[in-house]
């Protein structure tokens, strides 16, 4: 009867990418393909199943919020209110005051350059317009480039509920467009200083979480947005996410980012990419807190597999399982897959689903 020793050798050190396992064995004796042990049955065994493979990707990441921008004044005037550091606006909210007249925020990419009046025309009147029916003031608006009567009426409205002059015309000195909700970052003015034109108030980024990795670039160059990744949280949470972006030149890892499993770590040029969660309402944490991120890697659609410590080395010949049957352990020369998740995909004559194989405790 072949016995285990704990001075066999070490038979193989089977290494796959993307965060796959290491297997190794120990063994001796002759490993006869067929060869038949008697004596008492092995205590552990589990089953030769068959089913999908995925061996995804990990790699360290840091939560972070949207890129933003920096929220300036359009008007001269003294400084009487900002918000809090970390204050998050929304569209219509309350970005700063000068001389006691709010700033509000307005979603759009055209920032603001002029003042707004009936028989204007162009993109920043369009996005006026979006924000406008938006936040409830005149419904029936169109939805074009033009600053019609209906566009005055609905800005008077809006004007009158914010506690602003009902002057129908919109200019720098009373919105700030920007794509989405902002976070206040760093103030670069305080209150009661006297601002001029565009002098910049607070650097803001954008409310929404992400996450960024920096991957090798060998690996960044498998990704593409909108490829589905999954991130795991502080406190062990698990979330959905998408990838939103791909960097396009490479550049040396920042400080203390160690390398994970696939992140490719150590000092060599890193790609980064950004992550974006399905729902960014569900993520909490604080900023630049460490995630892990799971990329999908290789898969395999219905293959047989079993559990990594299952396999051992049949001297001269590669890896193969022990078979239980009627009593007896044999072994089946296998030939090896993908890894994935503690299993390992295996193929040869005579495997079969269901089978009992040996797995040593």
């Amino acid at each position: 009867m072949r016995r285990r020793v704990a001075s066999a050798v070490v038979a193989a050190v089977v290494a796959v990418s993307g965060g796959a396992v290491a297997a190794y064995s120990l063994e001796d004796g002759k490993g006869d393909r067929g060869h038949e042990q008697a004596g008492p049955l092995p205590q552990a065994v589990a089953d030769v199943t068959r089913g999908d493979m995925n061996a995804a990707v990990q790699a360290p990441g840091r939560l972070g919020f949207a890129r933003g921008q920096k929220v300036g004044s359009g008007g001269d005037g003294v400084l009487t209110w900002l918000p809090e550091a970390g204050a998050e606006v929304g569209r219509g909210g309350k970005l700063f005051a000068l001389d006691a007249e709010p700033v509000h925020l307005m979603f759009g990419a055209t920032p603001v350059y002029r003042e707004m009046k009936a028989g204007d025309e162009g993109e920043d009147v369009g996005q006026l317009k979006q924000n406008l029916k938006a936040l409830g003031f005149g419904p029936q608006l169109a939805a074009d480039d033009e600053f019609t009567p209906g566009t005055v009426k609905a800005v008077k409205a809006w004007q009158k509920a914010v506690g602003l002059e009902q002057t129908g015309t919109v200019g720098p000195g009373e919105v700030v467009f920007a794509p989405g909700p902002l976070r206040v970052d760093t103030s670069e003015a305080q209150v009661g200083d006297r601002l001029a034109p565009g002098k910049t108030v607070y650097s803001a980024s954008g409310a929404a979480r992400l996450v960024e990795v920096d991957l090798k670039v060998s690996e960044a160059g498998q990704r593409k947005p909108a490829d589905k990744v999954t991130v795991q949280l502080p406190g062990g949470v698990s979330v959905p996410g998408r990838v939103s972006s791909v960097g396009a030149s490479a550049e040396a890892p920042q400080g203390g980012q160690g390398g994970g499993q696939g992140s490719g770590g150590g000092s060599d040029p890193k790609i980064k990419v950004t992550v974006e969660f399905d729902d960014p309402a569900q993520v909490r944490g604080v900023d630049q807190a460490p995630v892990t991120v799971l990329f999908a890697g290789r898969s395999r659609t219905g293959v047989l597999s079993v559990p990594v410590e299952a396999l051992v080395a049949l001297p001269g010949r590669g890896f193969g399982v022990q078979v239980v049957e009627n009593g007896r352990v044999r072994d089946l020369p296998v030939t090896l897959g993908l890894f994935a998740d503690g299993r390992v995909e295996v193929s040869g004559d005579g495997l079969a689903e269901g089978l009992d194989v040996v797995v040593p405790t």
